[in-house]
């Protein structure tokens, strides 16, 4: 008889399941740094507003330079949550985003920290075998000290993750 390894969202075995994410548990996501070209070459191909990618435009207005386009900033967030918890745990897909704000504009060069708290979890009724986490998670623009200056990005969101097999308990 063989045994199925749970996979992580990136397909390595699985350390973290359902029952390891209980309320209140917090992860640091750890800080990124907004690449500038990065952030316009996002922009010109999903989110082309001139605020986004004229640079001459945008300095002239009230933004006082490019800022990022919502969605990039969510795109880093998500990148720091693959890489710092769906890397290691039994996730499958989510049921979907309950918020969603962007708190201050995001500018190339700025240093962004990144933090996620399970807020609730329980089994789920749609799913045999897993259980529904609702997570948030809001990234801070970071000063020239790295002390947080401003939060730039909140989310809640909810995700199934496996429950541990009987094999795998305890």
């Amino acid at each position: 008889m063989s045994t199925v390894v749970s996979r992580s969202g990136t397909g390595a075995p699985a350390e973290l399941f359902f029952e390891d994410l209980t309320p209140g548990r917090t992860f640091d996501l750890g800080v990124t740094v907004v690449d500038g070209r990065e952030m316009v070459d996002f922009a010109r191909r999903f989110d082309p507003q001139w605020y986004h990618v004229d640079d001459e435009l945008a300095r002239r207005s009230h933004h006082g330079g490019l800022i990022a386009s919502g969605f990039f900033t969510v795109s880093l967030f998500m990148r720091a949550y693959v890489d710092h918890v769906l890397s290691r745990a039994a996730g499958d897909a989510s049921p979907g985003l309950e918020e969603l704000r962007w708190l201050a504009p995001v500018r190339a060069g700025d240093r962004l920290a990144t933090r996620l708290t399970v807020l609730g979890s329980k089994p789920s009724a749609a799913r045999p075998g897993f259980g529904t986490v609702t997570l948030t998670a809001s990234m801070d623009r970071l000063d020239s000290r790295g002390q947080p200056e401003r939060e730039v990005l909140r989310t809640r969101f909810r995700g199934w993750f496996l429950m541990r097999e009987p094999a795998q308990a305890g």
